[in-house]
């Protein structure tokens, strides 16, 4: 048994996650490359490796010739002998090689392929981690700020937050413990190349998933975000068990579960709504905290007219339109807001107040031409009795 190569094995396995059967294969490698190097051929090498014991054996199949022109392939009939008694010419006969016989050269060059294929076998290991959490979040350490970008690690490899993926006015501080979301992962000479986000909008249906357990377990579902990171998020959320309430499993007690995500971004504004299938539904809930009069919409045309109270048409609207645009993005509406006023001026929306007041001047006009009717027959009956008594008389 060979307890150092073994040894060496195992450690390695379990340091670097790199299999015992693939360091064995570059062993087998790297002593045929040793081979080549030393004789200039290894065409008829052959090595031989016992996984349970480490043992291993080099040797090299050369045809007996009576005169030998290629050492590296022939061997003679009398040297094939002291191997075989019986070999004769024209037979193959394994001849055993010793490493020890390899130059500094082969064995330098030996190593070096071992080496090679550990760092390569390295590298194909770290690259399938990470791609396997591709569209997760993970828990990373600030190293190091390189101009716009920040150098992320992530364990055993580092990632790279691009500008365009920091939320704007964050500051990175060297030690700083932050949660990422893995973007995207690339194959390199070099490694794995990652990608990581602070802004994406599956950055916090992650968190949610991790906060909170109902999400996690799929009992409440996220159907939709809209978010403008650093600023507002908006979900929209589903309960698949009717007596769980969405909304507030989400919240939590006191807002202890929102809250825990809100200072992970920082302060970022969280609205959680609850999902409906009916568009105008859906809209009306996504505009919240604004009241809604009416809501027209077109599943059609994913378009959408809302009416709003006059008092409520700013705070429906949001600051610089962010309450509306985040409620189109949500529902992949196109929204239209209109106060009261303005749709009743457009004819957008029916005046039930004018139209009462209309019925109710109808309603007094015909009353008033029924009195004056019953009026009128009154004072002819009157006259024909007058009429009447003065004939009598």
């Amino acid at each position: 048994m060979n307890k150092e190569l073994m040894d060496a094995l195992n450690v390695l396995e379990k340091e670097k996650n790199i299999s015992k059967d693939t360091l064995l294969g570059a062993i087998e490698q790297s002593l045929i490359q040793a081979c080549k190097n030393h004789f200039g051929k290894a065409d008829n090498v052959h090595v031989m490796i016992n996984p349970e014991t480490c043992d291993f054996s080099v040797y090299a199949e050369r045809e007996v010739k009576e005169f030998v022109e290629d050492p590296a392939m022939e061997i003679s009939l009398t040297d094939a002998q002291k191997i075989n008694a019986n070999a004769e010419l024209g037979d193959v006969i394994k001849v055993q090689i010793q490493s020890k016989e390899f130059g500094r050269i082969a064995t330098q060059n030996a190593k070096n392929v071992i080496l090679q294929k550990i760092r390569e076998e390295e590298r194909k290991v770290l690259y399938d981690q990470y791609y396997g959490m591709e569209k997760e979040v993970v828990t990373g350490i600030v190293q190091r700020v390189m101009g716009k970008n920040v150098s992320i690690n992530l364990g055993k490899a580092d990632a790279i937050l691009a500008e365009n993926e920091q939320v704007r006015g964050e500051e990175f501080h060297p030690t700083e413990h932050i949660k990422v979301y893995i973007l995207e992962v690339k194959d390199t000479p070099k490694g794995p190349r990652i990608q990581v986000s602070r802004t994406h909008p599956g950055l916090v249906k992650r968190l949610f998933e991790s906060e909170v357990a109902e999400v996690r377990d799929g009992t409440v579902e996220i159907k939709s975000i809209a978010r403008e990171a650093g600023s507002r998020t908006k979900i929209a959320v589903w309960s698949n068990d009717p007596d769980v309430d969405p909304v507030g499993a989400c919240v939590g007690m006191n807002g202890a579960r929102v809250n825990s995500i809100v200072e992970e971004l920082r302060g970022e504004k969280i609205d959680i709504i609850n999902w409906d299938e009916n568009p105008a539904i859906l809209i009306e809930n996504a505009l919240s905290p604004a009241k809604v009069i009416a809501v027209m919409a077109d599943p059609d045309e994913k378009t959408a007219l809302v009416v709003v109270p006059d008092y409520q048409l700013s705070l429906a609207i949001g600051k610089e339109g962010q309450n509306a645009r985040l409620a189109a993005r949500l529902t992949g509406f196109k929204i239209d807001i209109k106060s009261e006023t303005q749709a009743k001026e457009s004819g957008d929306l029916y005046d039930y107040d004018e139209e009462e007041e209309f019925y109710e001047d109808e309603a007094a006009e015909e009353a008033e031409n029924v009195e004056e009717s019953q009026e009128a027959e009154e004072t002819e009956v009157s006259e024909e009795v007058s009429e009447e008594e003065t004939t009598e008389e």
